[in-house]
C-alpha cells in the first residue's frame, strides 16, 4: 500500500503544472536573472580597493594576528588586495571618516569594532572582514596555536580575498535556500490530498480502512523526491551553465541541501495541517513565508542579512532560509565546521518541531460532516 500510494503521489505531483513551475522552472529563471544582473560585478569589485583606517593604539600594536592580517589584506603587491590602509590615531581616524576619506576605521579595544558613517557594499565588506578576524582570533586563543598558525600562514586571511568575499554569492545561496523552502508547496499538496476537507481523494481516505499515517508518509516521501530532483537540476544548471562556485565540500553541500529540503517540506506540511484555508491561500502563505525568510537572509541585498544578524539575531536563528545560507557561508569561508554543523542541527530541530505540530494537529482533526 505504501509503495502504491508513493507511485500515485509521484504521478499526481508531476501532472500539477503549478508545482512543476515553482519547483523546476522558477528557480532556474531567477538564477538566470541573477547571473545577468551580476555577471560583471565581480570584475569591478576586484578593482575597487577600499580606503580604511586603523587606530594604531597599544592593543593593535600588541596583537600579531590583526597586524599581520591587515598587512596582508593591504599588500600592494597582491592583485587581490582589499584595503588601502592608513595607520593613525583615533582622533585622526574620526577626522578621515568625517571627511569621507575612508570607508571606516577599525578600533581595537576590549572588543574590536568597526566605525562607519553609512551602509553600503564597502562598509559591509569591511564589517565582514572584521568579523572573520575576530572569529580567527577566538579560534587561535582557544587552541593556543597562535605562533604556529602565523608561521604557517594558516590564519583565515586567505578567506578574505576578493574572491571569497563575493557578496553576489550570497544571492545564489539564498536562491538554493528559496528552492529548498519552496518544497513546502509540495508538502502542502501531499497533505491536502489526504485531508477530507480539502479534496475528494481526502474524503475517500477518511472513510477507508487504510492507515492515514502511511498515506501521508508515502505522499510526503514522493514530494521530497520531487523536491530533490528540482534542487539537483538547479545545482546542475548553476554549476555547469552559470559557472557558480559553491566550494569543494560536495558531500557537505549535499547534506546541507537535504536538510534544507526537509525543513521546507516540514514547513509546508505544518501550514497545510494547522491553517484552515483553501489551496490557493495556503500556497500564498508558503510563498510569502519563504520570500520573507530569503529577504531577511540577504536575497535582496547582503546588507539586510548583516543588519538582522547584528540587531535581531534571534530572527535568523529561527529562519530556515538563513540557516541554509549561513551553512553555505560557513563551508565557503571557514576552515572549521562548527558553524556548519550548528546550522545542520538547527535545520533538523526546525524540521522536527514543524512535523510535531503537524502530527499533533492531524490527530486532533475530526469532521462531523463533509
Amino acid at each position: 500500500m505504501l509503495i502504491h500510494n508513493f507511485k500515485y503521489a509521484l504521478k499526481t505531483l508531476f501532472k500539477n503544472k503549478m508545482l512543476i513551475f515553482w519547483t523546476f522552472a522558477f528557480p532556474i529563471i531567477l538564477g538566470t536573472f541573477f547571473n545577468l544582473a551580476f555577471s560583471d560585478i565581480e570584475k569591478s569589485e576586484q578593482l575597487d580597493i577600499i580606503d580604511i583606517a586603523v587606530v594604531e593604539n597599544e592593543e593593535f600594536k600588541n596583537n600579531e594576528l590583526w597586524k599581520q592580517s591587515i598587512k596582508q589584506l593591504s599588500n600592494k603587491e597582491d592583485e587581490h588586495r582589499l584595503f588601502n590602509t592608513k595607520y593613525v590615531t583615533q582622533k585622526e581616524a574620526e577626522k578621515l571618516l568625517q571627511n569621507k576619506e575612508v570607508t571606516g576605521y577599525i578600533l581595537l579595544e576590549e572588543k574590536p569594532k568597526v566605525v562607519v558613517n553609512t551602509s553600503g557594499i564597502n562598509e559591509t565588506i569591511l564589517k565582514y572582514v572584521t568579523e572573520e578576524l575576530m572569529q580567527s582570533e577566538e579560534i587561535i586563543k582557544n587552541t593556543h596555536n597562535m605562533k604556529l598558525l602565523l608561521e604557517e600562514q594558516n590564519i583565515p586571511v586567505k578567506d578574505a580575498s576578493s574572491k571569497h568575499l563575493s557578496y553576489t554569492m550570497i544571492e545564489f545561496y539564498t536562491l538554493i535556500a528559496m528552492t529548498c523552502l519552496y518544497g513546502g508547496i509540495l508538502g502542502m499538496v501531499a497533505v491536502n490530498q489526504n485531508l477530507a476537507n480539502m479534496s475528494a481523494t481526502g474524503k475517500r481516505v477518511a472513510v477507508s480502512p487504510s492507515s492515514k499515517t502511511k498515506l501521508i508518509l508515502s505522499s510526503s516521501l514522493a514530494s521530497y523526491l520531487v523536491q530533490l530532483i528540482g534542487i539537483a537540476l538547479l545545482f546542475i544548471y548553476t554549476i555547469f551553465v552559470l559557472k557558480v562556485d559553491y566550494g569543494d565540500n560536495l558531500l557537505l553541500i549535499i547534506l546541507l541541501t537535504l536538510c534544507g529540503c526537509l525543513a521546507g517540506l516540514s514547513m509546508g506540511v505544518t501550514i497545510a495541517t494547522v491553517i484552515k484555508a483553501n489551496d490557493n491561500l495556503k500556497t500564498g502563505i508558503v510563498i510569502a513565508v519563504t520570500m520573507i525568510g530569503c529577504f531577511l537572509s540577504g536575497m535582496m541585498g547582503i546588507t539586510m542579512k548583516y543588519v538582522v544578524d547584528q540587531n535581531m539575531p534571534i530572527i535568523n536563528k529561527i529562519n530556515p532560509a538563513s540557516m541554509i545560507t549561513d551553512g553555505f557561508y560557513a563551508l565557503y569561508y571557514y576552515d572549521t565546521f562548527d558553524r556548519f554543523y550548528f546550522n545542520i542541527a538547527s535545520l533538523l530541530i526546525f524540521s522536527f518541531i514543524m512535523l510535531f505540530f503537524a502530527m499533533f494537529s492531524l490527530r486532533r482533526q475530526k469532521y462531523d460532516s463533509i
